[in-house]
């Protein structure tokens, strides 16, 4: 293994607003206190809770803690190359991923090392960053917010997206019936492909006029529901009678206020804006629910699509695709360091 230098490429936010805030500087490798990791990243992900600390979204936020400037990037998997004091597992030399660690746009993150997931030798990287935020999130969604069982119906929003891939698989593979919203007819035919039972045309049609016509007009158990603003009255009117809308994102814009009466006519629904981090909040959990989805893919049971891989110095392109919801699948920054 080569010797860890003593500056590396990173990405750094001087100040919260738009994609242009970012920029790639050149900037010291931090040194792994007690209990983290030095690893040496190949592959960032992408995902909009970066454009929400960016933004400033998250700035008064417990669980997310930031403050410029900083360098983003919430997940990522590469090779560990140096431990800190009490860490014995992982060694230097293991492949691993991670999520909720701020810090992966670069060539070289410090990461707790209790939420480092060994990656088996034949899954891909950039397969393994994509499963530990975005797998993730798919996988507390449908077995831990709400555990969806045969026979039920779902509604996934932004189906053709990085978790939307993911939640239409694992939801039909739990015996769901799958509705999903997209934006284009060949972001249907991607979710079809995936076994989604329909592909909603949201810029065509009424999405929620449109699940109770599917349902018979009973409606769906629980909608998972990222694109917030845009979408959260219909994703109510959409609920079967004491349904639940799992609100895990806005990227459409956050939805700021609720009035409860509005659930109660809803018909007495449930509503819940959950955190990854309290899905993930030990070394145990991390590691089950990678090692599940490690073993989807390994098995051939579960289809992953990275979309786009860009070059550290494109961030602020690469959040200019996902802002704009171009995305079909996951995007990537390759931050490997030469």
């Amino acid at each position: 293994m080569s010797a860890v230098p003593a500056t590396m490429r990173a990405v750094q936010v001087s100040r919260y607003g738009g994609a242009e805030e970012m920029t790639i500087g050149e900037v010291p490798v931090p040194e792994p206190g007690d209990g983290e990791a030095l690893v040496r990243i190949e592959h960032a992900g992408i995902n909009f809770i970066d454009v929400y600390m960016r933004k400033g979204v998250y700035r008064t936020s417990h669980t997310y803690k930031n403050a410029p400037p900083f360098t983003p990037g919430m997940e990522g998997a590469g090779t560990v190359v140096k431990t800190g004091r009490g860490v014995t597992d992982p060694k230097p030399g293991t492949r691993v991923g991670y999520c909720l660690a701020l810090g992966s746009y670069a060539e070289y993150a410090v990461v707790p090392a209790w939420r480092l997931v060994p990656v088996p030798d034949d899954v891909d990287l950039k397969i393994a960053t994509t499963l530990m935020l975005q797998g993730c999130t798919a996988h507390y969604l449908t077995h831990s917010l709400f555990t969806i069982k045969p026979g039920q119906a779902c509604l996934v929003h932004a189906g053709a997206g990085g978790v939307g891939q993911l939640l239409v698989q694992i939801a039909k593979r739990r015996g769901a019936t799958v509705l999903a919203t997209v934006g284009t007819k060949e972001k249907a035919e991607i979710v079809t492909a995936l076994g989604a039972d329909a592909a909603i045309l949201y810029r065509e049609v009424d999405f929620a006029e449109a699940v109770l016509a599917a349902t018979g007009g009973a409606g769906v158990e629980v909608v998972y529901d990222s694109v917030g603003q845009a979408t959260f009255a219909g994703s109510l009117k959409a609920l079967k009678r004491r349904g639940t809308v799992a609100l895990y994102g806005g990227a459409s814009g956050a939805v700021t206020s609720v009035n409860p009466l509005d659930l109660a006519e809803a018909g007495s629904v449930f509503l819940t804006r959950p955190h990854l981090a309290d899905y993930m909040a030990s070394a145990e959990e991390i590691r089950g629910r990678a090692g599940a989805l490690f073993e989807l893919v390994r098995a051939g049971d579960l289809t992953v699509t990275v979309d786009k891989v860009f070059p550290l110095a494109e961030a602020a392109r690469a959040h200019d695709t996902i802002e704009g919801r171009q995305t079909k699948g996951k995007l990537l920054l390759a931050a490997a360091a030469a």
